[in-house]
């Protein structure tokens, strides 16, 4: 499958792979290691997400000014500010534990975030620099850099936080080196600066964008997906550390869910072109729901593990299939605004169900999360089924029904 892209196309995409792994890597030391923080540093113990939930809204900000700083100036230049802020966060969450400050920690996973908003494009920008016919694997392989992540992030987050005298600092130290590992790697990605037609060009109103069946159906798919993802996932660890397990157990439970997030993306692309985007987004779907059952049967590790197992592999289902369907939604003049609008209303529900996620684990307890996840789930099939049979036409094989 690789074979079939030209040259650079396949430098940047390997490039955009790499910087993706080392973004998610970022976010997986975030989401392992600052709820444990926050259990630490606040005296409010039901606030002990709310790092992970300040990273999302980072994200959140910056996803629209991204958007339009890259249709002016470039993919390149921008994932590069994206970077710096990243290194700017970590440096301040670091000291932010040194001097024991809750509320500087907020302030430096914030300043983090920001780099979302800019990463959270890796996908697109090599979606669109391919033909229509790729696009499904070029979002699927860029997406492979989260096999990274999973391999070194959490690995990163259990042998660096004991690193220095004082807890943790090693790790976020460690997010630093990262974000200067990415700048470097995009000085090498060559992607054609917007053209007359992507700046200038004739857009419809957005309003009549996002009333089509198809892009509801991408924004439903990637809303479940991440949102469900990140109400368990944020919560894990801590649910873990409440049953009595350790570090150890949590990372290992984290890194094997962040492998059956990005593992399938070698393969996605073509099971989207061979069963179609639809069936692939309501499979996904399923998978979230079926997390939630296996979690709710008990809470030993293994539960932990089945079940963050499981919502990988949803995940991946879904938001490549939503992500590969909003392509298709928009004419090149319209992307910026489209995907900006998309991925702004994606990670305000992630902003969101992190925030919920705490105060539910510690007042409703952990079967809580699972009892709202699997109706969500559900309802989110049984409406994508019903747009597409009525709605969607079958327009070339990646919406084959």
């Amino acid at each position: 499958m690789f074979n079939q892209f030209k040259q650079q196309d396949k430098k940047n995409i390997f490039i955009l792979a790499v910087c993706q792994g080392l973004a998610t890597s970022d976010k997986s030391i975030m989401i392992l290691l600052s709820g444990l923080v926050g259990v630490v540093l606040a005296e409010d113990k039901s606030l002990a997400t709310l790092p992970v939930t300040t990273t999302w809204l980072g994200t959140l900000i910056m996803t629209v000014p991204a958007s339009y700083v890259m249709k002016w100036t470039g993919r390149k230049l921008g994932f590069q500010i994206g970077s710096l802020l990243s290194f700017l966060g970590a440096l301040l969450a670091s000291y932010a534990i040194w001097e024991s400050s809750f509320t500087l920690l907020l302030v430096g996973t914030f300043v983090s975030g920001l780099n979302g908003g800019f990463a959270q494009f890796f996908r697109f920008a090599a979606a669109d620099s391919v033909v229509k016919s790729f696009k499904p694997h070029a979002i699927s392989l860029v997406l492979t850099g989260g096999v990274l992540a999973a391999l070194i992030g959490p690995k990163l987050a259990y042998w660096t936080i004991d690193m220095y005298s004082v807890a943790f600092i090693g790790a976020y130290l460690t997010q630093a080196v990262m974000a200067v590992l990415s700048f470097v790697m995009l000085l090498f990605l060559k992607i054609p600066r917007p053209s007359q037609e992507e700046i200038y060009g004739y857009t419809r109103p957005l309003s009549a964008i996002i009333k089509q069946p198809i892009f509801i159906i991408s924004l439903l798919a990637s809303v479940m997906a991440y949102g469900i993802m990140s109400l368990i996932m944020t919560a894990t660890p801590l649910a873990m550390q409440g049953c009595g397990f350790g570090l150890s157990d949590s990372t290992m439970v984290i890194q094997w869910h962040m492998l059956a997030m990005f593992v399938p993306s070698f393969f996605t692309g073509s099971i989207i072109k061979q069963f179609g985007t639809i069936r692939v987004i309501q499979t996904g779907l399923v998978l979230l729901a079926a997390c939630s059952v296996v979690a709710l049967i008990g809470q030993l590790v293994h539960h932990f593990f089945i079940s963050l197992f499981i919502l990988g592999l949803g995940w991946n289902f879904a938001f490549v299939g939503g992500s590969t369907l909003l392509t298709d939604s928009y004419e090149p003049a319209e992307k910026a605004k489209v995907q900006a609008f998309n991925d702004l209303f994606v990670i305000s529900c992630v902003a969101f169900s992190s925030a919920l996620s705490g105060g539910l684990l510690y007042k409703l307890g952990w079967d809580s999360l699972h009892w709202l996840a699997i109706p969500l789930s559900l309802f989110s099939m049984m409406t994508i089924y019903i747009l597409s049979k009525n709605y969607i036409q079958v327009v070339g094989s990646t919406q084959k029904i």
